[in-house]
């Protein structure tokens, strides 16, 4: 439980991040660095993001210890990825393509794609083996780099180059402070296997091209903003899905560190069917964090608007996170409460057709959106086309016999979920600002807390009691884990 804290920083950091990288840039030059950073997000899944995968699926200290070919594999494996992607981007810089973005803002791009591909891939091996600490060293140095380098950058210059620049810096800079801990001192490249490679990468392509089909919806919504309505609009867009996604993602990824593993081992110890309905209980924790967590933060919105969005972007981003909202909650679902159930069983070639579902309902969407709804028709769009998604995502899950989160916590979600709203809704009639804040937060938690508590929804309130020092409580297990967590 000591990973959550670093997470939680991470979170809050990355926010506040955001924030002033918006204020320092302002929407123009927000939404190239927008547009440059998701361009390097696709990238950075179809190159890099099966070797995090595949450490997050196969890595553990045993395997360090007993099969230390692997990581010597991933490592080979990640170098001469790199050099690929290097050469193919120095040739894609001298063809004279003509692209959105400036030649720098592209090499930057790809700087971005290596750097996070390196760094995720690094944080993956190490919560593989539960070096909390080492984890959260990593973590604060990144964020520590990142106000000095990314957020100074954007301060001085007001460039979305600089700030690229300082992010890309940031995330080596920290790998490098924890170099010799990361190095667990295992074999050399000529130990890397083929076989290996060709196994991790049969496991995680379909992961990897379904995550990549999401990746591409907001980064074509982006584009097409940019180019029809400039790129002031789309860094008004950028702004309010980029915070909005790094929030629910980050509680989402927070929650799968911890649940997912649990997974893995109930499936190394108890077999497939124990695991299967692990996966389902894991199910039932996501949703009742994350639905709260959405409506709430639609019940905040003015006041948060009114606190911490530049001015600049005032207005627009309200009427763009409430249209993405609902996307908001179903992409993190898909990602942290379904896709478990095809990794778990290493079968997850349905990943790509039901990302697929949603890659082409955002097109046709976009396309049938009438001429007056402007921008905002691409957020409609992007919600729906998620939306999708996780419905063609739960059909597919159905067929392969997965276990399913209790109806009953279901139903308390809803019940705490509405009863928040009943409370704080009312509050919205007062001037935004900070009081109204903190009353809002407040009663909503005390409201969804209180019914959360009466009924243990999804044995939160089991695992709650397991963490208070031992004079406050008696024992209590975490139901469904089995003592294997």
């Amino acid at each position: 439980m000591k990973i959550i804290l670093p997470f939680i920083s991470n979170t809050l950091m990355n926010f506040v991040i955001g924030l002033l990288l918006a204020r320092f840039l302002g929407p123009a030059e927000y939404g190239r660095m927008a547009l440059a950073l998701a361009v390097g997000q696709v990238v950075q899944t179809l190159m890099f993001d099966w070797l995090r995968l595949a450490a997050t699926r196969f890595y553990s200290e045993r395997v360090r210890l007993e099969r230390p070919e692997l990581r010597a594999t991933l490592d080979t494996s990640f170098a001469v990825l790199i050099l690929a992607l290097s050469a193919v981007t120095i040739l894609f810089l001298l063809s004279g393509i003509e692209v959105p973005l400036t030649r720098p803002l592209v090499a930057l791009a790809i700087g971005a794609a290596v750097a996070n591909g390196l760094f995720d891939y690094n944080t993956a091996l190490v919560r593989a083996r539960f070096m909390d600490g080492l984890y959260a060293r990593i973590i604060m140095g990144k964020n520590l780099l990142s106000l000095v380098l990314t957020v100074g950058g954007a301060w001085w210059s007001g460039s979305a180059v600089m700030a690229l620049v300082g992010l890309c810096l940031s995330m080596t800079g920290s790998l490098l402070l924890s170099r010799h801990a990361l190095t667990d001192g295992g074999l050399g490249p000529r130990a890397a296997e083929r076989g290996l490679a060709s196994q991790a990468l049969r496991y995680a392509l379909p992961i990897v091209m379904a995550n990549m089909l999401y990746q591409v919806i907001p980064l074509i919504d982006r584009a097409l903003i940019a180019q029809r309505f400039g790129f002031a609009e789309s860094g008004q867009f950028s702004l309010a899905y980029d915070l909005g996604i790094r929030v629910v993602l980050a509680i989402g990824s927070t929650l799968d560190v911890l649940l997912f593993q649990i997974a893995v081992r109930c499936d190394e110890t108890h077999g497939p069917a124990h695991s299967a309905r692990q996966i389902g209980r894991n199910m039932g924790v996501v949703v009742a964090i994350l639905a709260p967590t959405c409506v709430g933060a639609y019940l905040v919105l003015p006041s948060f608007q009114q606190l911490v969005v530049p001015p600049e972007f005032r207005g627009p981003f309200a009427d763009f996170f409430t249209y993405l909202l609902p996307g908001f909650f179903c992409y993190p679902l898909i990602h942290y409460a379904v896709h478990p159930v095809f990794q778990i069983r290493k079968r997850t070639r349905p990943l790509i057709a039901t990302a697929s579902v949603a890659a082409l309902a955002n097109v046709g969407l976009s396309f049938a959106m009438p001429a007056g709804a402007g921008a905002i028709g691409y957020a409609v769009a992007l919600s729906a086309a998620l939306g999708s998604g996780l419905l063609a995502l739960i059909g597919a899950a159905s067929l392969v016999g997965a276990s399913w989160p209790a109806p009953r916590d279901l139903a308390v979600t809803l019940l705490g979920s509405l009863a928040m709203a009943g409370a704080v809704l009312p509050l919205r009639g007062m001037a935004p600002g900070l009081l109204t804040l903190l009353v809002e937060v407040s009663t909503g938690a005390l409201v969804y807390g209180a019914v959360a508590g009466a009924f243990d929804l999804a044995g939160l309130r089991s695992l709650a009691l397991d963490h208070l020092p031992a004079r406050w409580r008696r024992p209590v297990a975490l139901p469904g884990v089995d003592h294997v967590a």
